[in-house]
């Protein structure tokens, strides 16, 4: 089982429903004049992140968010990667390398260089998704994996 750390940031009222995953974008320009930034902006720009649980209804006014802003729990959602079959092992800690391939055709792009995870991010395999037999696509096997950072 991974250790899931939370944190508690504040996403505009419109956008927190309990299991709703998004990329943190991070700062914009109209944050500069917030009280509230260091709550908003304590995430990681670029990161998948999954609302646990809302925790409080109290709308917050915001400068980027015309709805306002209401404080949530997130943790950092899993991300679906392709990985060489020979270093998909559950349970394995590893640094992110996507495969080798010449042409990553373009329904699996997404797979090969996931949203919120970046190349040598240290990871943990917590499930194998499916197996990717086509040899045309690498010249090796893949696998479809589920990664936790």
């Amino acid at each position: 089982m991974v250790e899931v750390d939370t944190t508690i940031t504040l996403i505009g009222s419109r956008l927190a429903k309990e299991g709703m995953e998004f990329i943190f974008e991070g700062e914009s320009n109209e944050c500069n004049k917030c009280k509230l930034k260091s709550t908003c902006l304590n995430l990681e720009k670029g990161r998948k992140y999954k609302v646990l649980r809302i925790k409080t209804p109290s709308v917050h006014e915001c400068f980027l968010h015309d709805g306002g802003v209401i404080a949530v729990e997130v943790v950092r959602s899993p991300v679906v990667a392709i990985l060489d079959s020979r270093k998909a092992i559950k349970g394995a800690k590893i640094s992110y390398e996507p495969p080798k391939c010449r042409d990553v055709p373009d329904d699996m792009y997404d797979l090969f260089f996931p949203e919120g995870l970046r190349t040598g991010d240290k990871c943990t395999i917590i499930e194998i998704l499916d197996n990717i037999e086509d040899r045309e696509i690498c010249g090796s096997p893949l696998k479809k994996v589920e990664l936790q950072l």
